[in-house]
């Protein structure tokens, strides 16, 4: 049961990385990339990477990477705790609400809000990036530093089990 769990973990903390690595993306120059572009043409920006985000690669990340922590979360709860079980727990809390709950309750709204914006009215996407940009910018940031921290949680564990710090 070992090498299961431990191929879980490993696979799980691959998962949590490369979605930590596109959420920080976002929050460290793509939305700030957006910004030096007129509002307009930022709300078309977006509009399109929105379009091309819902497609395999990205929800397959996503999502594959929350049905791995889900069944870490479930397996930690049920089996005997031993070293690391409190951190796989807490990672895929984290991942769990801090990603899947603030991706579902706080940036698909707000896409779903831009991409209503009319295209052809210019004025209504400047004033729909600006109504979008701070909102959706700082639950990124939140997506960001709990894929992170999920990762990092993920790997103590997995250090934990096999005896680490000591």
């Amino acid at each position: 049961m070992h090498l299961f769990a431990d191929t879980l973990l490993i696979a799980a903390i691959v998962g949590t990385g490369l979605v930590a690595g596109v959420f920080f993306a976002f929050s460290g120059f793509v939305v700030q990339g957006f910004d030096r572009l007129a509002p307009e043409h930022a709300a078309r920006a977006m509009r399109e990477v929105n379009v091309t985000a819902v497609r395999a690669p990205l929800m397959l990340a996503i999502f594959a990477t929350a049905l791995l922590v889900a069944i870490l979360f479930v397996f930690a709860l049920l089996g005997e705790p031993e070293g690391g079980t409190q951190w796989a727990i807490i990672g895929a809390a984290l991942y769990l609400v801090g990603v899947i709950g603030v991706t579902g309750g706080a940036n698909v709204p707000r896409n779903n809000q831009l991409a209503a914006a009319t295209e052809t009215d210019d004025a209504a996407l400047a004033a729909a990036w600006l109504a979008f940009r701070p909102g959706w910018a700082a639950w990124n940031h939140v997506r960001t530093l709990s894929s992170t921290a999920a990762c990092l949680c993920l790997v103590v564990a997995l250090i934990a089990s096999h005896g680490g710090f000591r």
